[in-house]
């Protein structure tokens, strides 16, 4: 982290106004995740600072929608205070020597401290008196302090007169071609007042460092040169500059506080994308580009912006502002306006010719954009490689903003290739990085993705969770995306544990989500899982025309992914017999793709087909493959879905039986509705999940209570129970299945 300092600082004394006294105390712990991550950063994980910082902040500083402080003074003056009243119990020559060193790490690190003091012939001893104290000991490289807050503490107790002589020897050690840029830095720190000369040569060494990708220190130089320079102008581009350096550099509080002194559409809507309103980002992105040079990059941003509203149709305004400013508008920019307009080939084709370009070493946001476009194009794995690609090309270029963002979206490709694991893994991470770099919106997109993982391994709680947190955030800020996939998620959820009824509510509703609320994406992603849980509840007149776009989207892509998704959905609705044709050629065409998860449901799927039809053996086959792909998966609610079928169909007995137990007194589907009524569920959703009539369930529950010997559900839940505490519930042995008489009200 950067922060840097005026050289002639008011008295340290100076404090930022408090809160107001009514407001009491407030706990580290109780601010929001992202605010409490970045206070930690800027107090340098000094819990007794975070402590005095979390007080200090304002109610809008404290909701994150201002900017924290950065100046130490007005982080944790008091902490601040007890180190300089240390720093100042030492001798003379020991603080003269802990000054220079400050100097040399702190705001710019010079690494200059050893040749500072030969050139000066300082005499190094009085340092054992800062060893005595146990603030500051020797290294190999100089000067090591106890802490942060002691080496900003040695700053800033110095008088102005020693912090400009301290900056002028370093200065003059400072001679070679690569360390210019921290030379001008010393020689402008040191500077009394304004000084356009002074401020040109900053300039220049922060166009030096930024070229060298090194954001920290060219936001540094500009902010300085902003300070030295008096021409008003040349001062507010000059802090756009530092503002746009610090944001790329992960500082997003600095970043914020110099954006508010510019008055930059461009910067405006870059910070407003990932930390304010997506839709307003969009026009700032859009009005600066008109006003810029170069629009491309900002148009690229404002495609990013229509990304995350879910306003897609936008893009055709993008699109059209790039022809009028004579640029060709980004690939997936125009991919996105074709699809809005029903144009599937010609959006396959922008989407493609974007999604190729994905090989190392590019430019990280065309590789983002690669991915995006291959993500749109259902061809996860070549999406994985360029958000890969664009992390490690941000990670190099100097830049963890967009590191996050990229991550935000390999997340979506890891998890849809087969790894839940790894992309939850990658998503925590990127969570974290987006957390500490300010870009909120882009933790809300993470924290819904984090859902949708929770909600496959069968955590209920964070999965609501993170949805929960998700969607709030999401719907303040306009943010379709993450609103979207946090409503997905939910109804992952609600499908895994057979609630199809809810799963299909929250699918439908997603078609009637506006911008900022949901997204056409998203909704249209989710068409297999919707035509899955619209069919069970026997509602399929919106879910064929979702299935009809669905299948004209996979014929223009090609991809075997979707095109085996659009067969399961012609499966589910199509009645009897004649679906079992479109199930196998899904199976084939998942084969060829990339998605483990939807070929294991597919099989479930096809599997509980063949049982209603009684083609036992080839369901069993089915049911097994896919339980054990489902629990390699880590998905428990959809192998205990397939485990239940496989049960219906008479699994073999492994434990012991008494011969009093529900699992010998009962058929196979007699005991399977047994225990889903013993667990809760009422007949009508028995029905539902086991894609029966509702007059078959109460038939088979009254053979049941009838050869249990028992009059009410209480009595059914003790024995169940009690069957489990024994290991006796394992279902019926092979052979005592029952009849498969049930009259299908689904697939």
């Amino acid at each position: 982290m950067c922060v840097v300092t005026p050289v002639n600082p008011p008295p340290l004394d100076r404090t930022s106004p408090p809160r107001p006294s009514d407001a009491g105390p407030r706990p580290v712990a109780a601010l929001p995740e992202g605010v409490r991550v970045r206070a930690l950063r800027l107090v340098h994980g000094d819990p007794r600072a975070a402590v005095e910082l979390a007080a200090r902040l304002t109610e809008r500083q404290a909701a994150g929608l201002d900017p924290l402080p950065t100046d130490p003074a007005e982080l944790a003056p008091d902490v601040l205070r007890a180190h300089r009243l240390e720093v100042r119990a030492l001798p003379d020559d020991t603080r003269r020597l802990l000054l220079l060193a400050a100097a040399d790490q702190y705001p710019v690190a010079t690494h200059a401290f050893l040749r500072a003091v030969a050139a000066a012939r300082l005499d190094t001893r009085p340092l054992e008196a800062a060893e005595t104290a146990g603030l500051a000991y020797a290294t190999a490289g100089g000067v090591g302090f106890r802490d942060a807050w002691t080496r900003i503490a040695a700053y800033e107790s110095a008088a102005p007169a020693d912090r400009r002589d301290v900056h002028l020897l370093l200065a003059r050690v400072l001679h070679d071609a690569a360390e210019l840029p921290r030379r001008s830095w010393h020689r402008g720190a040191a500077a009394l007042g304004p000084s356009g000369r002074l401020a040109a040569e900053l300039a220049t060494a922060a166009d030096r460092a930024r070229a060298a990708a090194d954001p920290a220190l060219a936001a540094a130089l500009a902010e300085r040169a902003a300070v030295l320079c008096p021409a008003p102008r040349d001062r507010s581009r000059l802090l756009a500059r530092a503002a746009a350096d610090a944001w790329n550099a992960g500082d997003a509080d600095r970043s914020r506080a110099l954006a508010a002194r510019t008055d930059a559409d461009a910067l405006t809507g870059v910070l407003a994308l990932r930390t304010g309103h997506a839709a307003e980002a969009f026009d700032a992105l859009l009005t600066g580009a008109s006003a810029c040079a170069d629009p491309a990059p900002l148009l690229a941003r404002a495609t990013e912006a229509a990304v995350y509203t879910g306003d897609l149709r936008r893009c055709r305004e993008a699109v059209a502002a790039a022809r009028q400013l004579g640029v060709d508008p980004p690939g997936v920019l125009s991919g996105i306006a074709a699809a809005v307009d029903g144009r599937y080939e010609d959006a396959r084709d922008l989407l493609e010719a974007t999604a190729g370009r994905c090989g190392p070493g590019g430019d990280p946001t065309d590789l983002l954009h690669a991915g995006v476009a291959a993500l749109m194009l259902g061809d996860h794995p070549r999406a994985a490689t360029a958000t890969v690609r664009a992390a490690a090309a941000a990670r190099t270029r100097g830049l963890p903003a967009l590191v996050s963002q990229a991550l935000e979206f390999r997340a979506h490709a890891d998890f849809w290739t087969g790894r839940p694991r790894a992309a939850e893994a990658a998503a925590l991470d990127a969570l974290r990085q987006a957390q500490a770099t300010g870009q909120d919106n882009g933790a809300c997109h993470l924290q819904a993705a984090l859902a949708m993982f929770a909600a496959l391994t069968g955590d209920g709680d964070l999965c609501r969770r993170r949805a929960a947190a998700a969607r709030s955030h999401a719907l303040a800020h306009g943010l379709g995306l993450p609103a979207a996939l946090a409503q997905w998620a939910l109804a992952l959820l609600d499908l895994g544990t057979g609630r199809y009824g809810p799963a299909a509510a929250r699918l439908r509703a997603l078609a009637a989500f506006g911008p900022g609320h949901g997204h056409r994406a998203v909704r249209h992603s989710a068409t297999p899982h919707y035509v899955e849980a619209a069919v069970r509840t026997g509602d399929t007149r919106v879910a064929r025309a979702a299935h009809a776009d669905y299948d004209r989207w996979a014929r223009a892509v090609r991809s075997a992914d979707e095109l085996a998704l659009s067969a399961r959905c012609r499966a589910l609705l199509t009645p009897g017999a004649d679906a079992l044709g479109h199930y196998r050629t899904a199976l084939e065409l998942h084969a060829e793709g990339a998605r483990p998860f939807e070929h294991a449901r597919t099989e479930l799927l096809f599997g509980s087909a063949l049982r209603r039809l009684r083609h036992r053996a080839e369901a069993r086959d089915r049911l097994h493959s896919a339980r054990e792909a489902f629990e390699a998966f880590g998905a428990p609610h959809c192998a205990e879905a397939a485990r239940a079928e496989l049960r219906a169909l008479g699994a073999p007995a492994t434990p012991a039986r008494g011969a009093d137990s529900p699992a010998v007194l009962l058929t196979a589907q007699q005991f399977l509705i047994a225990r889903m009524a013993a667990e809760g569920a009422t007949n009508r959703e028995i029905a539902v999940r086991l894609a029966l009539s509702h007059r078959t369930i109460d038939h088979h529950l009254r053979g049941v209570f009838n050869r249990l010997g028992i009059r009410s559900r209480i009595e059914l839940v003790r024995l169940i129970a009690q069957a489990d505490a024994q290991g006796t519930t394992s279902g019926p042995p092979e052979g005592r299945g029952a009849p498969d008489d049930a009259r299908p009200s689904g697939p």
